[in-house]
């Protein structure tokens, strides 16, 4: 079997179609993991690294409201960050990722709490994920979740 970032660069590229990403604790690993892929110029729009949750609001326009309430570790705060590298790159789909990779908690949100979403022009949805290692496996785990979701969204789509 291919690798899911293989297959995403090729349903994407099939479809006409493209991509952009929003991450936080992936740091562009998303992105660059598209672009290793042969032929993902033709689908990766761009990516925005928003670390700092002041970027994620400059960057994405991300709710000011929302990251004082509740902090960068939440459901709504990935779904606006899809949504803004979704508008911001004029992408058929927007990715993101947003969560806690450690050692150290962050708020109340432990060490492997992650929020990743999808956007495209018929919505956004997010999906919260618990994942267990140290920062490099969390970081992993977290990019490949995002392709995958990605992928879903593609072959549910296919299928309406």
């Amino acid at each position: 079997m291919l690798p899911t970032e293989v297959r995403l660069v090729a349903e994407l590229t099939r479809r006409e179609e493209t991509v952009a990403t929003a991450e936080s604790l992936t740091a562009g690993l998303v992105a660059a993991t598209i672009a290793s892929v042969p032929g993902a110029s033709a689908v990766l729009r761009g990516g925005a690294v928003t670390y700092a949750t002041d970027t994620k609001m400059a960057v994405l326009g991300v709710d000011e409201e929302l990251l004082a309430e509740g902090g960068p570790v939440q459901a709504e705060v990935a779904e606006q960050m899809a949504v803004g590298a979704r508008r911001v790159f004029g992408a058929t789909y927007g990715v993101a990722t947003t969560g806690v990779a450690g050692p150290d908690p962050q708020g109340d949100a432990p060490v492997g709490r992650v929020f990743i979403a999808v956007a495209a022009a018929s919505g956004v949805r997010s999906r919260q994920l618990q994942l267990d290692g140290d920062r490099d496996r969390i970081r992993r785990a977290t990019m490949h979740a995002v392709i995958v979701e990605l992928l879903d969204e593609l072959f549910a789509a296919s299928w309406e």
